[in-house]
Protein backbone atom coordinates (compact mmCIF):
# COMPACT_ATOMS: atom_id res chain seq x y z
CA UNK A 1 0.00 0.00 0.00
CA UNK A 2 1.48 3.44 -1.11
CA UNK A 3 1.40 6.08 1.40
CA UNK A 4 -0.20 8.70 -0.85
CA UNK A 5 -3.70 10.71 -1.39
CA UNK A 6 -5.78 7.68 -2.72
CA UNK A 7 -4.76 5.71 0.93
CA UNK A 8 -5.78 8.52 3.10
CA UNK A 9 -8.83 9.32 1.22
CA UNK A 10 -9.89 5.73 1.04
CA UNK A 11 -9.16 5.04 4.98
CA UNK A 12 -10.92 8.29 5.92
CA UNK A 13 -14.34 7.39 3.67
CA UNK A 14 -14.35 3.98 5.11
CA UNK A 15 -14.27 5.13 8.71
CA UNK A 16 -16.84 8.02 8.05
CA UNK A 17 -18.96 4.90 6.87
CA UNK A 18 -18.46 3.10 10.12
CA UNK A 19 -20.87 2.67 12.82
CA UNK A 20 -18.37 3.00 16.05
CA UNK A 21 -19.48 1.40 19.46
CA UNK A 22 -18.72 3.63 21.90
CA UNK A 23 -19.58 3.62 25.51
CA UNK A 24 -20.49 7.26 26.90
CA UNK A 25 -20.80 6.08 30.51
CA UNK A 26 -17.55 3.92 30.60
CA UNK A 27 -18.99 1.62 33.00
CA UNK A 28 -16.42 2.02 35.93
CA UNK A 29 -13.00 1.99 33.68
CA UNK A 30 -10.49 4.57 32.92
CA UNK A 31 -10.64 6.61 29.75
CA UNK A 32 -7.74 6.20 27.81
CA UNK A 33 -6.94 6.84 23.80
CA UNK A 34 -4.54 5.29 21.48
CA UNK A 35 -3.16 6.71 18.13
CA UNK A 36 -3.26 4.17 15.00
CA UNK A 37 -0.91 6.33 13.63
CA UNK A 38 -0.18 5.71 9.43
CA UNK A 39 3.82 7.16 8.21
CA UNK A 40 5.37 6.65 5.15
CA UNK A 41 7.87 4.04 5.74
CA UNK A 42 10.01 4.69 2.61
CA UNK A 43 10.44 7.72 0.15
CA UNK A 44 9.20 8.44 -2.75
CA UNK A 45 11.10 5.81 -5.55
CA UNK A 46 13.29 7.04 -8.47
CA UNK A 47 10.44 7.52 -10.58
CA UNK A 48 8.45 9.79 -7.76
CA UNK A 49 6.23 7.48 -6.80
CA UNK A 50 5.20 7.38 -3.02
CA UNK A 51 6.84 4.42 -1.00
CA UNK A 52 5.25 2.20 1.01
CA UNK A 53 2.36 3.18 4.15
CA UNK A 54 3.22 1.99 7.69
CA UNK A 55 1.91 2.56 11.11
CA UNK A 56 3.93 3.74 14.35
CA UNK A 57 4.36 0.90 17.29
CA UNK A 58 6.34 1.86 20.43
CA UNK A 59 7.87 -0.25 22.29
CA UNK A 60 7.72 1.07 26.11
CA UNK A 61 11.00 2.04 28.22
CA UNK A 62 12.08 -0.71 30.74
CA UNK A 63 11.92 1.58 33.78
CA UNK A 64 7.80 2.55 33.48
CA UNK A 65 6.23 1.45 36.31
CA UNK A 66 3.45 -0.19 33.96
CA UNK A 67 3.44 -2.53 30.99
CA UNK A 68 7.53 -1.23 30.79
CA UNK A 69 8.93 -3.25 27.91
CA UNK A 70 5.84 -3.66 26.07
CA UNK A 71 4.61 -3.29 22.37
CA UNK A 72 2.07 -0.61 22.44
CA UNK A 73 0.49 2.16 20.07
CA UNK A 74 1.16 5.87 20.97
CA UNK A 75 -1.39 6.90 24.17
CA UNK A 76 -2.55 6.78 27.14
CA UNK A 77 -4.44 8.69 29.93
CA UNK A 78 -7.41 11.10 28.74
CA UNK A 79 -7.43 14.14 30.96
CA UNK A 80 -10.43 15.91 32.51
CA UNK A 81 -11.99 17.73 29.23
CA UNK A 82 -10.10 16.66 26.41
CA UNK A 83 -11.29 14.44 23.57
CA UNK A 84 -10.02 11.08 22.70
CA UNK A 85 -8.82 12.80 19.99
CA UNK A 86 -7.28 15.37 22.04
CA UNK A 87 -5.56 12.94 24.02
CA UNK A 88 -3.91 10.66 21.14
CA UNK A 89 -2.65 13.88 19.74
CA UNK A 90 -1.00 15.27 23.43
CA UNK A 91 0.05 11.42 23.71
CA UNK A 92 1.90 11.42 20.32
CA UNK A 93 3.82 14.56 21.35
CA UNK A 94 4.43 13.58 24.92
CA UNK A 95 5.47 10.34 23.25
CA UNK A 96 7.79 10.35 20.15
CA UNK A 97 7.77 14.22 19.79
CA UNK A 98 5.47 13.85 17.18
CA UNK A 99 3.24 17.32 16.80
CA UNK A 100 -0.19 16.90 14.43
CA UNK A 101 -3.67 18.51 14.92
CA UNK A 102 -7.21 17.67 14.55
CA UNK A 103 -6.45 18.35 10.97
CA UNK A 104 -4.86 14.83 10.50
CA UNK A 105 -7.36 12.72 12.49
CA UNK A 106 -8.47 10.73 10.10
CA UNK A 107 -11.68 8.85 12.60
CA UNK A 108 -11.74 6.85 15.45
CA UNK A 109 -12.63 3.34 16.17
CA UNK A 110 -15.23 1.39 18.15
CA UNK A 111 -14.16 1.56 22.59
CA UNK A 112 -11.86 -1.28 23.89
CA UNK A 113 -12.68 -2.38 27.74
CA UNK A 114 -8.63 -3.95 28.83
CA UNK A 115 -8.58 -5.93 31.39
CA UNK A 116 -6.15 -3.60 33.15
CA UNK A 117 -9.03 -1.31 34.01
CA UNK A 118 -9.54 0.93 30.81
CA UNK A 119 -11.40 1.95 27.96
CA UNK A 120 -9.13 2.43 24.93
CA UNK A 121 -10.63 5.25 22.29
CA UNK A 122 -8.51 4.44 19.25
CA UNK A 123 -7.72 7.27 16.45
CA UNK A 124 -6.58 7.12 13.80
CA UNK A 125 -4.47 9.77 12.47
CA UNK A 126 -2.40 10.53 9.33
CA UNK A 127 1.44 11.86 9.55
CA UNK A 128 2.44 14.38 6.46
CA UNK A 129 5.63 13.20 5.14
CA UNK A 130 7.95 16.11 6.27
CA UNK A 131 6.99 15.55 10.06
CA UNK A 132 9.54 15.04 12.23
CA UNK A 133 9.98 12.76 15.76
CA UNK A 134 12.29 13.25 18.46
CA UNK A 135 10.88 9.77 20.69
CA UNK A 136 11.32 10.89 24.61
CA UNK A 137 13.45 7.96 26.42
CA UNK A 138 11.54 8.09 29.55
CA UNK A 139 8.26 6.61 28.05
CA UNK A 140 9.85 4.94 24.51
CA UNK A 141 12.61 3.05 24.24
CA UNK A 142 12.03 1.97 20.15
CA UNK A 143 9.33 3.38 17.80
CA UNK A 144 8.77 0.55 14.97
CA UNK A 145 7.50 1.67 11.34
CA UNK A 146 5.72 -1.56 10.35
CA UNK A 147 4.37 -1.88 6.65
CA UNK A 148 0.68 -2.13 7.14
CA UNK A 149 0.91 -5.13 4.34
CA UNK A 150 2.22 -6.73 7.72
CA UNK A 151 -1.79 -6.48 8.75
CA UNK A 152 -2.53 -8.45 5.53
CA UNK A 153 -0.10 -11.42 6.75
CA UNK A 154 -1.91 -14.81 5.92
CA UNK A 155 -1.78 -16.38 9.02
CA UNK A 156 -2.84 -12.86 10.65
CA UNK A 157 -4.60 -12.54 13.18
CA UNK A 158 -4.18 -15.47 15.48
CA UNK A 159 -6.99 -16.67 17.84
CA UNK A 160 -6.57 -18.75 20.43
CA UNK A 161 -8.13 -20.02 24.18
CA UNK A 162 -6.74 -20.03 27.42
CA UNK A 163 -8.05 -21.99 30.17
CA UNK A 164 -8.18 -18.67 32.29
CA UNK A 165 -11.15 -17.07 29.81
CA UNK A 166 -14.12 -17.87 27.88
CA UNK A 167 -13.27 -15.55 25.38
CA UNK A 168 -11.41 -16.13 22.28
CA UNK A 169 -7.69 -14.39 22.45
CA UNK A 170 -6.36 -12.56 19.76
CA UNK A 171 -2.85 -11.68 18.55
CA UNK A 172 -0.98 -10.65 15.10
CA UNK A 173 2.37 -12.18 13.96
CA UNK A 174 4.92 -10.39 12.43
CA UNK A 175 8.73 -10.76 12.29
CA UNK A 176 9.71 -7.07 12.29
CA UNK A 177 9.17 -7.60 16.27
CA UNK A 178 10.76 -10.82 16.18
CA UNK A 179 7.32 -12.48 17.48
CA UNK A 180 3.74 -10.96 17.94
CA UNK A 181 1.58 -8.15 18.89
CA UNK A 182 -0.48 -9.11 21.72
CA UNK A 183 -4.21 -7.79 22.72
CA UNK A 184 -4.89 -5.13 23.38
CA UNK A 185 -3.45 -3.20 20.50
CA UNK A 186 -3.72 -6.55 18.37
CA UNK A 187 -7.51 -5.95 18.54
CA UNK A 188 -7.46 -2.54 17.94
CA UNK A 189 -5.07 -3.00 14.67
CA UNK A 190 -6.92 -5.82 13.88
CA UNK A 191 -10.03 -3.68 13.41
CA UNK A 192 -8.20 -0.78 11.76
CA UNK A 193 -7.18 -3.07 9.28
CA UNK A 194 -11.01 -4.57 8.90
CA UNK A 195 -12.60 -1.28 8.76
CA UNK A 196 -10.48 1.01 7.62
CA UNK A 197 -8.28 -1.18 4.92
CA UNK A 198 -10.65 -3.43 3.84
CA UNK A 199 -13.87 -1.95 4.47
CA UNK A 200 -15.59 -4.83 6.64
CA UNK A 201 -17.70 -3.84 9.95
CA UNK A 202 -15.91 -6.04 12.27
CA UNK A 203 -16.05 -5.91 15.94
CA UNK A 204 -13.60 -6.65 18.37
CA UNK A 205 -14.71 -6.05 21.94
CA UNK A 206 -15.53 -9.82 22.41
CA UNK A 207 -11.14 -10.39 21.92
CA UNK A 208 -9.42 -11.45 25.19
CA UNK A 209 -5.71 -10.64 26.08
CA UNK A 210 -2.98 -12.57 27.46
CA UNK A 211 -3.40 -13.20 31.00
CA UNK A 212 -0.15 -11.10 31.64
CA UNK A 213 -1.86 -8.38 30.33
CA UNK A 214 -4.52 -8.10 32.52
CA UNK A 215 -2.42 -6.12 35.51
Amino acid sequence: MRFDDTLKQAIRLRLDEFECCHRPDGHGLKRAAVAITVVARDDDDLYGRPGDAAFLLTRRAPKLRAHAGQLALPGGRIDGGETPQQAALRELEEEIGLSLDETHVLGVLDDYPTRSGYLIAPVVVWTPREAAMAPNPAEVAHVFRIPLTELRRPESPEIFSIPESDRPVIRLPTPMVNGHINAPTAALLYQFREVALEGRATRVDHFDQPVWAWR
